[in-house]
C-alpha cells in the first residue's frame, strides 16, 4: 500500500473503521492503490455520507420539523 494511502487513513476515524471492520479492503488495497476509488465509494455508502444521502436526511428533517410545527397549531 502506498504511503499516502496509509497517511489518509491515519488522518481519516471512518476509513480507519471501515478497514478495521472489512478487513478484506486491505488485500484490495495492497494489490493496487486504484481501489482507493472503490474504497471510497463504498465508504460513502456505507456512512451515507454522497450528497443525495444528505439531500434525503434534511428533505426528513425538515418534514419531520413542518409536522411537529402542523400538530401544535
Amino acid at each position: 500500500m502506498d504511503l499516502q494511502l496509509q497517511q489518509k487513513f491515519e488522518t481519516d476515524k471512518k476509513m480507519q473503521e471501515l478497514l478495521k471492520r472489512n478487513s478484506y479492503w486491505f488485500k484490495e488495497l495492497n494489490r493496487s492503490s486504484e481501489s482507493y476509488k472503490d474504497f471510497t465509494n463504498a465508504m460513502k455508502e456505507k456512512y451515507h455520507l454522497k450528497m443525495t444521502d444528505k439531500i434525503s436526511d434534511t428533505i426528513d428533517n425538515i418534514d419531520l420539523i413542518s409536522g411537529i410545527l402542523e400538530s401544535l397549531k
